[in-house]
């Protein structure tokens, strides 16, 4: 029997760590992993757009939002083993996953550690390794979260790198700029650089092939921060694994054409599920 989920947010203990979760809808379970710095709002065009059909799952990674980040080191399968305590906290036995940027790496570590429970996989705006042009500049956006004059200065100077120059000219990244500024749970310059070095270290391709779900790669066709040729190596060393390159989208084509992306994921998730349109 389904249970519904109405939206709702909660503090869920997994394994001893006090995870920040959204929830909203029924149907099959879903699993949204957030990428660097983000809290689980930044899936609020999901949870609105999905939850008619599925169970979605948002929650804050350790050191993004809600979820404290405990003194010693982090690491990315530390993250995957978080995403999947926090599925077994909720009784949830498998879920559609699909991670975006950093979170796609926590994706693809959660796939690998803990099969059993990744029903399919999207991986958005992904990568199985920096390449020296993304080494350079991930060690840019190290620094310039301790040194930028203000928060809205990192914040204008960071976004570059996400968003479309169309978002920049339609008031859309001003627009996230202020409720990131008044979000009332704020990353510290420390947490973010602290969640960004086991991203920039990040290596999965020689274990990729490892990864048995059905997958699919989305790579935005502007993006520059985790550009289209990182995303194609993902999916050409997964088995069986989709890759498209959405025309015109950058980094979170889920933020800035929500529509077409969830119809991508459903479709995707149907197709999955042996569900007919």
């Amino acid at each position: 029997m389904e249970v519904e989920v109405r939206a709702m947010g909660e503090r869920v203990d997994a394994e001893g760590l006090g995870i920040w979760v959204e929830r909203r809808g029924r149907g099959p379970d879903v699993l949204l992993v957030a990428g660097l710095s983000d809290p689980a709002e930044v899936w609020q065009a999901q949870l609105d757009g999905l939850s008619d059909r599925y169970r979605i799952i948002a929650f804050d990674n350790r050191g993004s939002g809600r979820t404290p980040l405990p003194e010693g080191p982090l690491s990315v399968p530390m993250m995957a083993d978080d995403a999947a305590a926090l599925l077994r906290a909720l009784q949830v036995e498998h879920a559609h996953v699909a991670g975006f940027s950093g979170g796609s790496l926590i994706a693809q570590e959660l796939a690998l550690r803990h099969p059993e429970l990744v029903r399919s996989l999207v991986l958005v705006s992904t990568w199985a390794q920096l390449d020296a042009y993304s080494r350079s500049m991930t060690r840019f956006w190290h620094w310039l979260a301790a040194e930028a004059p203000s928060e809205r200065a990192m914040l204008e100077a960071f976004l570059l790198w996400i968003y479309t120059p169309r978002a920049h000219a339609n008031g859309m990244v001003e627009q996230f700029i202020d409720e990131t500024l008044a979000f009332p749970h704020p990353q510290s310059a420390e947490a973010f650089q602290r969640q960004l070095e086991p991203f920039m270290t990040h290596e999965t391709f020689d274990r990729l092939p490892g990864i048995t779900a059905p997958t699919l790669v989305l790579a935005g066709e502007l993006d520059i921060s985790a550009p289209p040729r990182l995303g194609r190596i993902v999916a050409e060393a997964i088995p069986g694994a989709d890759f498209e390159v959405l025309p015109g989208e950058a980094h979170q084509p889920f933020q800035e054409s929500p529509d077409l992306f969830n119809a991508r994921v459903d479709a995707f998730w149907r197709e999955v599920g042996g569900i007919r349109s």
